[in-house]
């Protein structure tokens, strides 16, 4: 079976426990306006472009049969909607300046890079962390992969906004090890800032505390958003309510994905909000522990 991958990431320290493997999916059913991987939102590729790199050479108009380049003086401009990820254009940029997210891999190729790391989770108490973007949208390739790990004896983790229809999340708690959960806002604001209600959220997690599942739930804590007394209220009320929550983790605001919104051709509305402190995070983690 095939799937579109966006990336694979080796010796992952922060994506569960022990040394992992980290294999992104394309694609996502949310819009969260602070996204650090916003070329994951589309299922198919994604393209890339690095204006600060362009030296405006017009090999890209020249080869691209579907005509979505334009350069007029200094603005290079393209139409996405056109665009088809064929990566003619990425193969003549001279200097790198565009590039191609998402590629089509089987099953058996991404085993083949997974298993390349075997010894390390055996020796780290790690594993295989499937990610994304939301990989339960490419639930029948996902679920081959989880399979295969099984079968390998590999600690298998999910990192998922928690938007997975009922039958689906059945099939993964039996082949998923641990649930990295995110739980992103409370009431009204989860829509705002994300697009979708937080009731499917809080469906899951009730589910997987039904079937005994292992939960980390992971909060992503951005300034002036979703950092409001209610929010980490919500977030202590849920440790208590559900025994599955083996851990809470903040995930406190960084700008690093902020460049990439321009990159993939999309506005990005937190221009203003800077990597948040240390300090900052550390204060958030005691507000979020329950007593």
């Amino acid at each position: 079976m095939e799937g579109i991958i966006m990336d694979i990431q080796k010796f992952c320290l922060h994506d569960g426990p022990g040394i992992r493997t980290c294999i992104f999916l394309k694609g996502c059913n949310m819009k969260c306006i602070w996204c650090h991987n916003p070329e994951s939102m589309e299922p198919g590729p994604t393209l890339m472009y690095r204006a600060e790199k362009c030296i405006k050479c017009m090999a890209c108009v020249k080869v691209c049969e579907y005509g979505i380049h334009t350069v007029e003086g200094a603005h290079h401009l393209i139409n996405r909607h056109q665009c088809i990820g064929c990566g003619k254009c990425v193969e003549h940029c001279p200097e790198e300046a565009l590039q191609i997210i998402g590629q089509s891999m089987d099953s058996n190729a991404v085993m083949e890079e997974i298993s390349k790391d075997e010894k390390y989770y055996s020796s780290s108490g790690g594993g295989v962390t499937f990610s994304g973007g939301e990989a339960t949208l490419q639930f029948d390739f996902l679920t081959e992969l989880l399979q295969k790990c099984r079968e390998k004896g590999y600690q298998t983790a999910l990192e998922t906004n928690g938007l997975i229809p009922g039958e689906r999340l059945k099939v993964l708690s039996g082949l998923t090890d641990i649930f990295l959960l995110d739980y992103k806002a409370t009431g009204k604001a989860h829509e705002t800032y994300t697009g979708v209600p937080v009731q499917g959220v809080l469906e899951t997690l009730k589910s997987l505390q039904e079937w005994g599942s292992c939960v980390h739930l992971r909060c992503p804590m951005i300034p002036g958003l979703n950092d409001a007394e209610e929010h980490f209220e919500a977030v202590r009320t849920l440790q208590k309510q559900y025994s599955c929550i083996k851990n809470v983790e903040i995930m406190a605001y960084h700008d690093i994905g902020k460049s990439k919104w321009k990159e993939c051709g999309k506005e990005y509305l937190l221009g203003e909000l800077k990597t948040v402190s240390s300090e900052q995070k550390r204060e958030w983690e005691q507000r979020s522990i329950a007593t």
